[in-house]
């Protein structure tokens, strides 16, 4: 802000000693060339001090800029791969299977701006309390945000209305998006539709896109009573965040708004003092985003390997026939986020022993508008003669993930019997997820804690079809969708339930709690929050390129001794 200033009065000065007419500027920003360009909104500090040139100088005459774009880097190791699989495998024909786990890196200051669209329900069933903790929530989310951030309003009762466009995060406009927040009020009907819809529109039209995070949170508390079917609005690749809010919304709605995007959740908001902390939680993920549109392609190694499936929850996947590859698309990733992939191999029978590569294995992602490919790296195993290897026995985090997987099968059966109002059947299922952990190896894997305490709430919640009505299947719903996409959704007990939660969302959850007790306290910036972490860990920034770089070595290294020992 210091040579924002500076250049603000030096600028007037300038102008009223020389009696000038016209200024010419340089920056090496991309960003400053697309302001200048014609885009309203200004996303960081070398823009704003070019505005304030703008400010100053536009009284004077026309103001020209001459622009050099630096070449942001790309920076390696913002997320990191591991392969678990066993390391001998039988000569004859057999199975294996191989878990891959992608997992973010640690947040740091260079992250993208987000344009957020938050899409709230101001029909009648808001009036009194749920509005007002409905204002204080959002009044968190306008504090927290920072001037690389636009966010949009957008609200629907009857009909939706967008409140205001993307308007970037300033000292200036966030009194004025808090004034707006302030004034809503209360009244009509439920047209969650039109206000999805809007919330798409004010995204899709966008003049500045490229490398930005992009999210919707949509909080309703009814049933949806006007306008189309919001199930059946078509959302494309923008994650949209749902949020049912108190006793009477319509679950299966907002848990369907949720999975037709890409790596949307569906978040149960029962106590309507909840909701500041489960904004936060979908805040915290969003402001975290270390890369976007990541991908993992798995491919078979010829006469070596078939895949014959890919288990990676509900997000989309490509087959390529002819190169025998499946390729998975996760979209954005948030910082110490992980996505397990269980790839199911068959491999064919062979004479002697030696060792094979039996899966190839990429990713790639995008970071700040740019594409980076990771190098190919090969999942290797020891071909051997005895049938079942005894010192080589099933990889736990292979088994642990299994369970999880079966668990959430079961749990989608269970709610499907109690749909069908055969409640005992259903509590019969869940038991039946219960005993399956019991065989599990790690049994002291919070993993394993936690999904015993999920399927103990469940059953509480379906002790009877009124309740089971009322809170089981939300819970059920909002559980289903965040174990397929791997991401925290808060499901009623936010505080008791962490499951895939990540460490900022803990530190949010207990910023907005406090934000809650007194939202006129003031509220630690992203920024901030960043300076903590880093200086918890201070080789946090580097040690995922120092992994990535090391990882590279190794693969070359092998890749080398492979030539050498080939025959």
């Amino acid at each position: 802000m210091a040579e924002a200033i500076a250049m603000q009065y030096g600028l007037e000065l300038v102008a009223n000693l020389i009696d000038c007419h016209a200024i010419e500027a340089e920056s090496d920003n991309e960003e400053v060339i697309e302001y200048c360009a014609g885009e309203e909104r200004m996303f960081n500090d070398a823009t704003a001090i070019y505005a304030e040139c703008i400010t100053q100088a536009g009284f004077i005459g026309k103001v020209i800029f001459n622009h050099w774009p630096r070449p942001r880097p790309i920076v390696p190791g913002r997320v990191q791969l591991v392969s678990k699989n066993n390391t001998k495998a039988p000569l004859e024909e057999n199975t294996q299977k191989v878990m891959l786990e992608l997992t973010g890196g640690d947040s740091t200051g260079d992250r993208s701006g987000l344009d957020l669209v938050a899409v709230l329900d101001v029909s009648g069933s808001m009036q009194g309390d749920k509005i007002d903790k409905m204002k204080t929530a959002m009044q968190f989310v306008i504090k927290k945000l920072s001037p690389i951030d636009r966010l949009s309003i957008v609200t629907f009762s009857d009909g939706a209305a967008r409140l205001c466009p993307l308007r970037q995060i300033t000292e200036a406009s966030q009194p004025e998006l808090q004034g707006i927040i302030g004034g809503l009020r209360a009244g009509g009907n439920t047209n969650i539709s039109d206000g999805l819809g809007t919330g798409l529109k004010v995204l899709a039209d966008r003049k500045l896109s490229g490398g930005r995070v992009v999210g919707v949170m949509l909080m309703s508390d009814g049933q949806q009573n006007r306008g189309g079917d919001a199930a059946q609005v078509a959302v494309g690749n923008v994650p949209v965040y749902t949020f049912g809010f108190g006793a009477d919304y319509d679950p299966t709605v907002l848990n369907a708004v949720a999975k037709n995007s890409m790596g949307g959740t569906f978040s149960v908001v029962n106590d309507i003092d909840g909701l500041s902390m489960a904004f936060s939680q979908c805040l915290a993920g969003l402001l975290t985003v270390v890369v976007q549109d990541l991908k993992l392609t798995v491919a078979r190694v010829e006469d070596e390997s078939t895949i014959q499936n890919v288990a990676a929850g509900s997000y989309p996947q490509t087959q390529d026939a002819d190169a025998g590859s499946v390729t998975v698309s996760f979209g954005d990733l948030y910082s110490k986020e992980v996505r397990k992939v269980i790839v199911d191999l068959l491999l064919p029978a062979i004479e002697s022993e030696r060792g094979a590569d039996i899966l190839e294995v990429t990713y790639s992602y995008n970071t700040g508008g740019r594409l980076f490919d990771a190098p190919p790296a090969t999942v290797t195993v020891r071909r051997t003669g005895t049938a079942v290897p005894e010192d080589d026995p099933a990889v736990p985090e292979v088994q642990t993930e299994e369970a999880r997987l079966k668990t959430v099968t079961m749990i989608k059966q269970a709610r499907a019997m109690a749909d069908g109002k055969n409640l005992g059947d259903a509590r019969d299922k869940l038991v039946e997820a219960q005993n399956g952990l019991e065989d599990i190896m790690e049994q002291s894997s919070p993993l394993v804690d936690m999904l015993r305490t999920e399927l103990q709430q469940l059953l509480k919640l379906f002790k009877s079809q009124d309740m089971y009505d009322k809170q089981g299947r939300p819970y059920a719903l909002s559980s289903e969708t965040s174990h397929e996409r791997q991401r925290f959704a808060a499901r009623g007990d936010i505080e008791g339930m962490r499951m895939f939660a990540t460490p900022r969302m803990d530190k949010y959850l207990e910023q907005a709690k406090k934000f809650d007790q007194d939202p006129t306290a003031p509220v630690p910036s992203v920024e901030e929050d960043v300076k903590e972490e880093v200086a918890a860990n201070p080789l946090a920034p580097i040690a995922g390129p120092i992994t990535f770089y090391i990882q590279a070595a190794i693969q070359a290294l092998q890749a080398i001794e492979k030539l050498i020992n080939k025959p």
